[in-house]
């Protein structure tokens, strides 16, 4: 006979409701990263794992009949020996050095030579114009500039060494490493900031561990690998994705050599048996033009830098059989959400979190938004891969914030399975080729272009999955659409200038005088 128990609490009644469950928030914070070891050198995280071979290829520079070819052990003598010329001219740990060099594997030696020597590099586009390049010499007062030949640099005021001068240093006695805090200034990087004005970022040695979260949040990367990376040494794309995380692994980086013809990538792909391709949507987009041979040692590809197209990723997949695994990031904390061989994403969204990272949808309030509500895109600001902050620009840095979180500027949306749907910027940021370009930076270098009354920009869309920059300007007559591209040329950098220009009555503007850039997208460009 069983027993009976008396419940300690009174019966519900008939017409009693149930608590609510709370929503669920959009949050992630699974997986706890191990924090950076000290002392630390990012140059030394990024070379220890070629020690173990010292002889296998470290990067190939590729054509369709040859490479150039650098060991391990090359590369790393090169870049330690280039730490040591860096020191013998007078520079010391805490300098900022300017590189104005090109599309050259010069460019990672020199950039992780500095590194080394606990010097601060900045690497810039070579397409920057004088005018430009003087900002930030006036901004950062760098130590010395390496310079390549027919790179836009201003001279007279600061040591500049040249071709001849860096690559003497390759053969230099190598240069201990200088170690210590991870949470030092390791290097700076630009970006257009919505303010107009371009935005130094500062980095800590201890972002490139906070890379390691990619390894399998993104690439899939073993030491087997052997990558090609579609960019310019000089884009930090090629430097973080192309070149760094694979000596960081112990792969094989392959860059194609400047001036490749977009045509032979599928060949060079082929012949040089790249397991990973790695580069911006718009490359998908070119080397689908063209007959692709096989490429039996593809396992896939990686796009980043602006939003992949599910058209463009099913053509990709279509031509090779392989998927492309798009990752979102930006220049303060490169990529934290993807979609990945280990974790596939469904169609439209951007991915997963990385696993390890701390990020949230957040409202306006700081606060998370439940789960499938719009919000901003947010990442916690103890994550090890965020920027120290602008350098010389501490109020533009605390308005990145809200809170505990860093502020993205782009929408998205949480579902219950972490997933990421990306729902556009708040702010009306272009992107020019895989490049974050501020319309208010490029309206402020054209503004006084003679016969302009007023000028707008926004990137508008010409055909399926191709957007060029675009200028809107007042002016008693239409000008001359050649004379105002070259004019262009003359202030701004190639990949920041309008590609066309129209006149318009006026700039559509809010009622309280703000320009509309989005009314904008719908005129038709011829």
């Amino acid at each position: 006979m069983g027993i009976c128990y008396r419940a300690s609490h009174p019966p519900l009644q008939a017409d009693a409701q149930m608590p609510k469950p709370e929503p669920m928030l959009s949050v992630f914070d699974k997986g706890a990263y191990a924090p950076c070891p000290a002392p630390f050198n990012m140059a030394h995280h990024v070379l220890s794992a070629g020690t173990q071979t010292p002889d296998k290829t470290a990067l190939s520079v590729i054509r369709p009949n040859e490479s150039q070819d650098w060991t391990y052990g090359q590369i790393t003598r090169a870049i330690l020996g280039t730490a040591t010329g860096l020191k013998s001219v007078g520079l010391q740990a805490g300098d900022i050095l300017l590189m104005r060099l090109d599309n050259t594997v010069d460019f990672p030696i020199a950039y992780l030579g500095a590194i080394a020597a606990g010097i601060v590099p900045v690497p810039t586009s070579s397409q920057l114009t004088e005018q430009e390049v003087t900002g930030i010499i006036d901004q950062l007062s760098p130590k010395a500039i390496l310079r390549a030949d027919g790179v836009a640099c201003p001279t007279g005021r600061i040591p500049i060494y040249d071709r001849d001068t860096y690559e003497s240093w390759h053969s230099l006695s190598a240069s201990e490493f200088e170690m210590g805090d991870p949470d030092r200034l390791a290097y700076i990087i630009y970006t257009s900031g919505t303010s107009g004005t371009p935005r130094a970022v500062g980095h800590a040695h201890r972002a490139i561990w906070a890379r390691g979260m990619m390894m399998q949040g993104w690439y899939g990367l073993t030491d087997q690998d052997r990558l090609l990376h579609a960019g310019a040494f000089n884009w930090t794309y090629t430097l973080g994705t192309g070149l760094m995380d694979p000596w960081t692994k112990g792969a094989t980086a392959l860059i194609p050599a400047a001036g490749t013809d977009p045509a032979q990538l599928g060949l060079l792909l082929a012949k040089h048996h790249a397991s990973i391709f790695a580069a911006a949507p718009g490359v998908y987009r070119q080397l689908l033009k063209f007959p692709l041979p096989p490429m039996p040692d593809l396992r896939h590809g990686l796009a980043a830098g602006e939003k992949l197209s599910e058209t463009l990723r099913a053509r990709w997949h279509q031509a090779t059989d392989t998927e492309i695994f798009e990752a979102y990031g930006m220049s303060e904390c490169s990529t934290f959400i993807s979609n990945a061989p280990t974790r596939r994403s469904a169609p439209g969204t951007l991915g997963y979190p990385q696993v390890g990272r701390h990020m949230a949808i957040i409202d306006a309030a700081g606060q998370p938004v439940p789960r499938g509500q719009e919000g901003t895109i947010a990442i916690h600001k103890d994550d090890p891969g965020l920027m120290l902050g602008y350098i010389g620009a501490p109020e533009a840095t605390r308005a990145k914030f809200n809170g505990d979180w860093f502020l993205t500027g782009d929408q998205g949306a949480m579902d219950d399975d972490d997933q990421i749907t990306y729902l556009g910027r708040s702010d009306d940021m272009m992107n020019a080729g895989g490049y974050r370009v501020s319309p208010a930076e490029v309206e402020a270098a054209l503004s006084s272009l003679p016969g302009i009354h007023e000028i707008a920009v926004t990137d508008v869309a010409i055909k399926e999955d191709v957007r060029i920059v675009a200028g809107f300007y007042t002016s008693d007559h239409d000008l001359d659409e050649s004379t105002l591209k070259a004019l262009a040329l003359e202030r701004l950098a190639r990949y920041k200038a309008p590609k066309a220009f129209l006149r318009v009555a006026a700039l559509p503007r809010n009622p309280n005088g703000k320009v509309l850039r989005k009314m904008l997208k719908d005129i038709p460009i011829s």
